[in-house]
């Protein structure tokens, strides 16, 4: 976890995983209609990118003034298949921490609407950024159709009466991933973290049924996706559901550790298309 300051003396946290490179803050070009909290376009060896300041965009009460920014950072970071920067007062260090020490936030007010959870370390309290949420309030994607999936009724009458199991902390990300399954047919079950999942796939054993397919986030507090995945697989009876890792992280690294932890597969965030697809591929294994 990279720590970093705002515009006060709270600590803030982002996964290191995210991030490409951190910059000194430079003038930039504005972006015309934009965002309030979107204070220019920078570059990354050619490649544009949108700089959102954090402290407008999480509607803290001290906001960065145009005319203080120059010992400031920008946090460029990659997730969601996009590149993005983040304007912040002040990099502290980059710490080890175990997703299980990360605790839900509080009720969701103010800027913990944008905390995805909170740690105490060295009695101190470092709030976990949503920046998925942050990225999708200031620069929102399009809604997708579905129009490039293509199912013939034998592949819709396959998946009928599937139990599919959704474990992901984003509000936001539950809802894109329901929408997916119902173009598809499928009225998944849903939980908020992989502890909540876990007592879930227990209370559904003891009552004789069996999920078909587990789609989970990997980043949760309480329990992450790859702890969730090692926990099924020591479980006899739950050892060969399939399970596919839909996360916010790219590259090879997170492919590896979902492999090693014990997941079926792994897909970044988030394409209508590509997401219907995977569901389909590992029902069809699951079913074999």
């Amino acid at each position: 976890m990279l720590l970093f300051t705002l515009f006060g003396r709270q600590v803030f946290g982002i996964n290191v995983l995210k991030i490409k490179e951190i910059i000194p803050y430079h003038k930039m070009n504005t972006l015309p209609g934009s965002h309030d909290a979107v204070i220019g376009i920078a570059r990354l060896r050619g490649q544009p990118f949108p700089v959102i300041d954090l402290s407008t965009a999480l509607k803290m009460p001290v906001s960065s003034d145009p005319d203080n920014r120059q010992a400031c950072s920008i946090i460029i970071s990659e997730f969601n298949r996009s590149l993005q920067g983040f304007l912040v007062n002040k990099v502290d260090q980059i710490v080890s921490l175990d997703w299980g020490a990360i605790q839900p936030p509080p009720t969701s007010v103010g800027r913990f609407n944008y905390i995805t959870g909170v740690v105490n370390r060295d009695n101190k309290i470092i709030e976990v950024i949503d920046v998925e949420r942050v990225l999708n309030e200031v620069a929102p994607p399009s809604d997708s159709t579905g129009q490039g999936i293509n199912l013939t009724q034998e592949q819709l009458e396959a998946v009928k009466g599937k139990l599919v199991l959704i474990v992901d902390d984003s509000a936001l990300a539950r809802k894109q991933i329901t929408q997916t399954l119902a173009m598809i047919g499928i009225d998944p079950l849903v939980a908020k973290d992989g502890k909540e999942a876990l007592d879930y796939l227990n209370s559904l054993q003891l009552e004789g049924r069996r999920v078909d397919l587990i789609v989970s986030d990997i980043e949760m507090p309480e329990m992450d996706g790859y702890t969730l995945t090692r926990e099924i697989r020591k479980n006899e009876d739950l050892s060969s559901v399939y399970i596919l890792l839909h996360t916010s992280l790219a590259g090879a690294v997170s492919q590896e550790f979902a492999v090693t932890s014990g997941a079926n597969a792994a897909l970044t965030k988030f394409v209508t298309e590509e997401l219907a697809e995977a569901v389909m591929v590992g029902l069809s294994r699951s079913a074999e």
